[in-house]
């Protein structure tokens, strides 16, 4: 699959973000979400923070993907996620 990188602004929480492609006229809807994940958050704080970011994907809404874990700050991690239908239609080209 080829890449296309689109600056999305910094907001402040979540954004849902939806993108219409055209590939070779062929129009499809690609739904991405971004959700920032405070380490304040984790159950267990003085573990590892790869293993606080699995504790809290683990209850996340199946219905969506990681796509990307954007860099961390201090304070959070953004975390991209691409619905479960844009990933199929990804993965077919």
């Amino acid at each position: 699959m080829s890449h296309i990188a689109i600056p999305i602004p910094n907001l402040p929480g979540k954004q849902n973000i939806d993108i219409q492609v055209i590939i070779n006229n062929e129009v499809k809807s690609l739904h991405y979400k971004v959700e920032l994940f405070y380490w304040d958050d984790c159950k267990n704080p003085t573990s590892h923070r790869a293993d606080c970011i699995s504790e809290m994907l683990a209850k996340h809404d199946p219905n969506w993907t990681v796509y990307f874990i954007g860099a961390p700050t201090d304070k959070f991690v953004p975390i991209t996620f691409v619905d479960r239908e844009s990933k199929k239609w990804m993965q077919v080209r």
